[in-house]
């Protein structure tokens, strides 16, 4: 099954097969779902129908199109789970900003997909309240955090859908389902209405069929927000432009280029201010006050000062990325590749190569690129990012959120014991103890500290990497998707795999997760996606999605079989 040519076109409008849309498309989708379980929750009467195919007006973007997001992100009139027990009962009352924009944008919210409880794990198993299953094989993972997303995209239920990514939550559960997953530079899309978890390394994403959709909802979702004073706008927009901030919804920027000059722009509020000033004033809603002792402490001072990339291919714009299906190259195009031992299955690493290679035949010129900072990359991540999970989940407590233990509690302190026992679960407790303990006096200095001094050294080390490369090509994870269950890695093992994707997320660049082949691995007789990232300087998703429409139009690559898409 191919995807179709015209996807992602502007003002293309989206029509489902069969005569009766609205009754198959539901039908349709229950019935998958019983089998992916990608979904938590399912509203009939916000399916696509012929009234929603025109919403948002005449060439609205997104009209018709069925947008599905994860349960970590409001929605007003939908629970908002995170996948825990301990909020089980809550509904939220807003909309996240990022939704808001879809809804004005044209599209349709069909339902909340599943995540690992609190977007904790890497493998969509940590939550209580259901299990999702790898559409290309029902007995292997979806990858997590934001696997029922990137399920439901694989499964054909959504062309699109919106995640969250902390250390690596869409991109790898794309690389594992076949999908393309947008981790963009922080700040470029507004976090309010994200339920908090670690507040300086996460961001809204998409993930999506191709890159002409990934780049359309990008398109439509990113730029500055009131409510989020850690976003900013792109350094392309100039003040008064017509997408200056200001619009009644601020649009998004349609070039996404690094400015000319020899210094990267970057979120002043990532440096120092994530999680303060843009979340206080809304403590009525879930995830958004209590941010402020932990967070955003190191910022990215890395990015600053670099090395400029003048001289080079013009860089493309979002409305470029449609244009790659015309026959588009990559020549001038100066693409990283990662040097040395990288641990890789034999699977990857044959993908890898063949990767490699493919892009030189599109053109692209390869460069060897050496990061000492993968062999830390993954304690860094999970030392700040339990720090600030221990600050931000302090709410999560059966008092201001939360349900309340059925038996009474002889005061307040054991009414949060009960509370959080019973409701959070094994690794979300693990974390909390983890980033308490770390935030203690006497270990703050030996241990977070000490990672974020760190964390400038990754930032500083890629933005070394960037100023003799377009783009870093690098795994997304060491194997394709493993079992469900016991048969899979270890905890230690799946965190330690982190290091590939958290680096994006310590130095606040953007990343697009790509499919880039198919293999059969040792341990089962059904064809997995092997999926890949392109890593960049901040503000750069137009040149990630242009270089993985390129690699996407040149290789065709196919869904499931028994999943074909609802959409044409």
């Amino acid at each position: 099954m191919d995807y179709p040519r015209d996807a992602g076109r502007r003002g293309q409008r989206y029509a489902p097969a069969p005569e009766d849309p609205g009754t198959f498309y539901d039908h349709t989708l229950r019935s998958r779902n019983e089998e992916i379980g990608a979904f938590l929750e399912l509203d009939p009467a916000r399916r696509p129908t012929a009234t929603t195919a025109n919403a948002g007006g005449e060439g609205a973007p997104l009209a018709g199109l069925p947008v599905a997001v994860k349960d970590n992100i409001a929605v007003e009139g939908f629970h908002l789970t995170c996948g825990s027990l301990l909020l089980r009962t809550y509904r939220s009352p807003y909309d996240a900003t990022a939704v808001k924009r879809l809804a004005s944008a044209g599209a349709s919210i069909p339902g909340k997909t599943l995540l690992d409880e609190f977007g904790m794990g890497s493998a969509t198993d940590t939550s209580p309240l259901g299990l999702c299953c790898n559409p290309w094989d029902r007995s292997r993972t979806a990858g997590g955090s934001s696997g029922g997303s990137a399920a439901a995209v694989a499964a054909g239920m959504v062309p699109l859908a919106l995640g969250s990514d902390t250390g690596g939550s869409i991109r790898q559960p794309a690389g594992f389902c076949g999908v393309y997953g947008l981790k963009p530079t922080y700040g470029a899309v507004s976090r309010h209405g994200l339920v908090a978890y670690a507040s300086s390394l996460e961001t809204i994403g998409v993930l999506g069929a191709t890159p002409e959709l990934v780049s359309l909802l990008f398109d439509v979702i990113a730029g500055p927000d009131e409510w989020d004073q850690t976003t900013s706008p792109s350094p392309s927009l100039a003040p008064g432009s017509p997408s200056a901030p200001g619009a009644l919804r601020p649009a998004s920027p349609t070039t996404l280029a690094r400015t000319s000059s020899t210094a990267w722009t970057v979120p002043a509020a990532q440096a120092g201010q994530a999680g303060q000033a843009g979340q206080a004033g809304q403590a009525g809603h879930t995830g958004q006050a209590g941010q402020a002792g932990h967070t955003g402490q190191a910022g990215q001072a890395g990015h600053t000062g670099q090395a400029g990339q003048t001289g080079r291919t013009p860089e493309p714009t979002l409305e470029d990325v449609a244009r790659a299906r015309d026959g588009a190259g990559l020549a001038g195009r100066r693409i990283g590749v990662l040097a040395g031992d990288l641990g890789l299955s034999a699977e990857v690493r044959a993908v890898y190569c063949q990767s490699v290679d493919r892009l030189r035949s599109l053109g692209a010129e390869t460069v060897e690129i050496t990061l000492g900072c993968l062999d830390y990359s993954a304690a860094v991540y999970y030392t700040i990012a339990s720090a600030e999970a221990s600050s931000n989940l302090a709410r999560f407590d059966g008092i201001r959120y939360g349900v309340r233990p059925a038996e009474p509690a002889d005061n307040p302190y054991e009414l949060v014991r009960m509370a959080r026992s019973d409701g959070l679960g094994p690794e979300v407790k693990l974390r909390i103890l983890l980033g308490t303990f770390i935030l203690r006096s006497g270990f703050h200095a030996r241990y977070y500290a000490r990672a974020q001094r760190l964390r400038r050294r990754i930032s500083s080390e890629l933005a070394e990497a960037f100023a003799r490369c377009d783009a870093l090509l690098a795994p997304t994870f060491p194997t394709p998707a493993f079992p469900l269950g016991d048969a899979g890695p270890g905890p230690l093992a799946r965190k330690q795999a982190d290091r590939f994707t958290a680096l994006a997320n310590l130095a606040g660049c953007p990343a697009v997760a790509f499919p880039a082949g198919l293999v059969t691995p040792e341990d089962g007789a059904t064809e997995l996606p092997v999926g890949l990232q392109l890593l960049g300087p901040p503000w750069s998703e137009a040149r990630l999605l242009s270089i993985a429409a390129v690699h996407h139009h040149a290789t065709e690559p196919a869904g499931p079989p028994e999943y074909p898409p609802l959409w044409e």
